[in-house]
């Protein structure tokens, strides 16, 4: 499997992503980044690793530009964010070489938001989404028009961000689960909480994406 480094035109700019397909692959999972994090993440690119050992592929890509990520607002702005997933998503469909995979969407932080607003926005493109330690209370006003599998991965001693997957995990209408690690906090750094992310958002995906 080769990674292909891709520029892909969006509007005016060109996002710069990370492509890795296994062969004979069923699913795609594109990575929403959080706020201040880029397709060079270590912890997306550890799940990411797990992900396409289930015979999956990846794309890390950066919602930003560097130039764009010098202004701290841009990564608040949730529509932005939005609108450059869905934008990429798109152009992934127009592909040869993506256009018949499904599409799974992982968002972390403030790119959960992003991404459950794109999957509403894209009826029918996208299969599945996981959010892990996820701003899911900022796709508000959407919840209840999500229709896809949709699992929230959050640390147990991430209480604010828990409380907050907990009242948004009650508005969804869809298949859905809840993942608590006990004990992790919002980065999952102790040990064996990464993993766990990795493994349980492996296993959504590769029954959600086949």
């Amino acid at each position: 499997m080769t990674e292909t480094q891709l520029q892909i035109p969006v509007g005016d700019v060109e996002l710069q992503g990370n492509l890795n397909v296994p062969a004979e692959a069923s699913g795609l999972v594109m990575f929403a980044h959080g706020s201040g994090s880029s397709r060079k993440s270590p912890r997306n690119n550890f799940v990411a690793e797990v992900i396409r050992k289930r015979g999956l592929g990846t794309l890390l890509f950066d919602l930003l530009t560097e130039e764009e990520d010098r202004v701290r607002e841009n990564r608040f702005d949730i529509p932005l964010l939005t609108d450059r997933l869905v934008a990429v998503t798109r152009w992934l469909r127009d592909r040869d070489a993506t256009r018949g995979l499904n599409i799974g969407y992982f968002g972390s932080s403030t790119g959960a938001a992003s991404a459950l607003r794109a999957a509403v926005r894209l009826q029918g493109a996208v299969s599945a989404v996981v959010s892990r330690g996820g701003r899911v209370d900022l796709a508000e006003e959407v919840l209840s028009d999500v229709h896809v599998p949709t699992l929230f991965i959050v640390g147990g001693a991430d209480t604010q961000v828990l409380e907050l997957n907990r009242e948004a995990y009650e508005r969804l209408s869809s298949e859905k689960e809840l993942h608590v690690v006990e004990g992790a906090g919002h980065l999952f750094e102790g040990e064996g909480e990464l993993e766990e992310v990795a493994d349980v958002a492996a296993d959504w995906f590769a029954e959600t994406l086949r």
